[in-house]
């Protein structure tokens, strides 16, 4: 279910209160909603957190997950990969990070 990005509001504020807040939740309903259907399509372009590279700054827990913004198919034939994002291991000031991968058969 996509969520809808033109809300429909009242058209007759009768005020100049209600006719700024009626602009502002439009706007925010309007980013909100394409975030939230972007995340839903799978776009990477509207994640916040994705790297080409672990992080090596900030602060970060056990199980946080950065998406790799360029997976690229690496190995050598017979074992061949594509990392598709960084897991943090151990929680810490950057932490410590591994490739989360997975094999592509070629």
């Amino acid at each position: 279910m996509r969520l809808e990005e033109n809300p429909q509001f009242p058209q007759s504020p009768d005020s100049a209160y209600a006719q700024n807040l009626i602009f502002t939740l439009t706007r925010l309903h309007r980013v909100i909603a394409a975030k939230v259907n972007g995340l839903s399509d799978g776009r990477l372009g509207v994640i916040d957190n994705a790297l080409t590279a672990a992080p090596t700054t900030g602060t970060w827990a056990q199980g946080d997950f950065v998406r790799n913004s360029a997976p690229a198919e690496a190995g050598t034939a017979g074992s061949k990969y594509v990392t598709f994002g960084f897991l943090c291991t151990v929680g810490g000031t950057p932490g410590t990070w591994v490739p989360a991968r997975f094999l592509t058969g070629n």
